[in-house]
């Protein structure tokens, strides 16, 4: 297994892999190809896939301010878990982070995906109870939840 920089000719084999994860949360405009080319592009030294034999069996997309660094959409094939992808994909990302001089990654998961807040726990993610999580949408978009 490899791990590498992500590309944007990845996309196709990612957003496979992204659609075969249970508890995924995408959506038409931010996780198209224009979507993920923008964040490659304001990223293109921190987003990482696992191959495999030339199979693309893992993703991790992070990113930062300028100040804080955060993680998106991390999936494991579920043919290829518990082998330490996931780990490997994580201590890429945040190495990345940190030579870019980003010192905390947040991230987050949907409440009802229970392997995978048991993953961020078992590597020493947090959850917090003194925050409220909020968004808005600019646009109006569709989400595909796996």
């Amino acid at each position: 297994m490899q791990i590498r920089k992500m590309d944007i000719s990845d996309y196709d084999k990612v957003y496979s892999l992204w659609l075969s994860c249970k508890g995924m949360g995408l959506n038409d405009l931010d996780d198209s190809r224009e979507g993920i080319s923008k964040y490659l592009d304001r990223n293109p030294d921190t987003c990482f896939v696992a191959e495999d034999g030339g199979e693309i069996v893992g993703v991790i997309m992070s990113g930062n301010d300028g100040r804080r660094g955060f993680i998106h959409h991390t999936a494991v094939s579920p043919d290829h878990r518990r082998q330490g992808i996931a780990s490997a994909l994580v201590r890429a990302a945040l190495e990345a982070l940190k030579s870019l001089g980003i010192n905390k990654v947040a991230l987050v998961v949907f409440e009802r995906n229970k392997e995978g807040n048991a993953f961020w726990e078992s590597i020493g993610f947090t959850g917090r109870d003194d925050l409220v999580y909020r968004n808005k949408a600019l646009s109006k978009m569709i989400r595909t939840d796996t």
